[in-house]
């Protein structure tokens, strides 16, 4: 990828100067004049702001969804004859199943998103349902088929990323920063929804329908009910309007930065307007010639797939494994937690995140995306390191293992927001669903296999436990180091 592509833009200095040159008092107007101006480039564009919203309340209310059962899952399933590993599997189904329906959904979606977006609240409904009935009827199973049903809703998992990142309603410059909105919608999902899991295990609620157990489903079957009826009139899907067709005998060539970025090759920062090219040929070819990757770009993608998988692993891995250990008699927890407090543990670390989670919205338009991956991997594994030291020395205290979970819930989280974005910078637009549905089973993979190893953390040994995953981000790192010149992008 060339300099030009991180340099600023003719447009940009332009901008830049026009805003200095005016007065102070001129300076709002500047803004306004800014705001427009930038409305019509395409690297800068957006979609309507209220199908946006509904996107990205759909992506928080699919987090929430997945950790509001995270902290009582275990006790629940204890109760009902199971126990910690089947809790785990209780938590990680969904992605699971999610990742075996996406591919046939697919091909019914048309390219848009309303479908895959009323299948996902319907799904939502169904399964918390099906997961508060399991007490009354008084079958382990229930529970996991509720999951399995919810895991229906969590293909929109895949949509959401793929609409912010879809080049037909976002701008290159853009994407990076919707991806951190979508990270800040998962910070609330680890945060809030375990806080209120833990809450309502709390209260208790006894009886037999709703109580402390599936209070949590009967909640988020409402809250879905409920905004699955505001999509209905809110959300305004893509127009499924076909391009034209050129005439016969001419080809139609368009150059602007943005379609060139978006099929891999470098921009010239010194246009800032579309040129059109009509010229006659006699013996065109029957098509364009496809898009053939170099090795730089496989490596790229190899590197942002084995990345999300990290990312997901990672964290599904903690968020698992901190009610079973805070709440196990292992020799190295002298903690002996209820649900309500291991969830708090959990929401608090991911309440502390937040902040910097927000800001790295705002931060995305300056910064690159691979600085951003080096610096949430770096934060990461200091974490990890963290906690190998307290388990390996017996020093486990509430502030070490808060530590710990701060810096790993930060680190990780942070590097998710940039491996969808930056994979879409270095592929063509026309790759989006491509890119976003193998980032997406890289995602599946990690949860599901995380929430596993989590919930066996304590059975296989704690060592074993973090060991594993500094194996598996040592991995990446040397992924990482090895294509650093080949990972850079496009800001914003």
């Amino acid at each position: 990828m060339s300099r030009a592509e991180v340099l600023p833009t003719a447009f940009d200095l332009s901008l830049r100067r026009s805003w200095f040159s005016r007065p102070a008092g001129n300076q709002a107007a500047a803004r306004a004049e800014a705001d427009q101006v930038s409305q019509a480039d395409p690297e800068f564009k957006l979609p309507k702001l209220s199908s946006l919203a509904i996107i990205l309340i759909t992506n928080g209310l699919m987090q929430i969804s997945f950790f509001i059962i995270v902290s009582s899952s275990n006790l629940y399933a204890e109760h009902l004859g199971g126990n910690a590993t089947f809790s785990g599997i209780v938590i990680g189904i969904p992605t699971a199943i999610s990742g075996l329906s996406l591919l046939p959904l697919m091909r019914f979606d048309q390219g848009r998103y309303r479908r895959p977006l009323h299948f996902a609240c319907a799904s939502s409904v169904l399964g918390h349902i099906l997961y508060g009935l399991a007490y009354k009827a008084n079958w382990l199973y229930l529970i996991l088929l509720g999951r399995i049903v919810s895991g229906f809703s969590f293909t929109f998992f895949m949509y959401s990323k793929r609409y912010c990142s879809d080049p037909r309603i976002v701008g290159i410059r853009r994407r990076t920063t919707l991806a951190g909105w979508l990270v800040v919608g998962q910070a609330v999902g680890f945060s809030f929804g375990p806080f209120v899991g833990g809450l309502l295990y709390k209260i208790g609620f006894s009886n037999a329908i709703f109580n402390g157990y599936t209070s949590p489903a009967w909640l988020m079957a409402g809250v879905w009910a409920i905004f699955w009826v505001l999509t209905i009139f809110f959300f305004e899907d893509i127009p499924s309007v076909p391009p034209p067709a050129p005439v016969p005998g001419t080809t139609i060539e368009m150059t602007n930065v943005t379609d060139q970025s978006s099929s891999g090759t470098p921009a010239d920062s010194s246009k800032s307007f579309t040129t059109i090219h009509v010229s006659n040929v006699e013996n065109a070819a029957d098509g364009p010639e496809p898009f053939k990757m170099s090795a730089a770009q496989w490596g790229v993608t190899v590197t942002m797939c084995w990345f999300a998988m990290t990312c997901f692993f990672i964290l599904g891995a903690w968020e698992a494994n901190i009610p079973v250990f805070t709440g196990s008699d292992s020799p190295l927890s002298p903690f002996h937690f209820s649900p309500f407090a291991a969830g708090n543990l959990i929401a608090l670390g991911g309440v502390c995140t937040f902040p910097f989670l927000l800001a790295n919205v705002f931060l995305a338009r300056r910064f690159q995306d691979r600085y951003t991956l080096a610096l949430g991997t770096f934060l990461g594994s200091a974490g990890l390191l963290v906690a190998l030291a307290i388990l390996r020395t017996g020093t486990v205290n509430y502030g070490s293992l808060f530590m710990s979970w701060f810096l790993v819930a930060l680190g990780f989280n942070l590097s998710s927001t940039v491996t969808l974005s930056l994979l879409s910078k270095q592929l063509p637009g026309k790759w989006n669903a491509r890119t976003s549905l193998i980032i997406q089973y890289s995602n599946y993979t990690g949860r599901v296999t995380g929430a596993i190893w989590g919930g066996a953390g304590v059975s296989v040994g704690m060592l074993n436990y973090i060991g594993m995953q500094i194996t598996i981000v040592g991995i990446g790192a040397v992924l990482f180091l090895t294509l650093w010149r080949d990972l850079k992008a496009k800001t914003g």
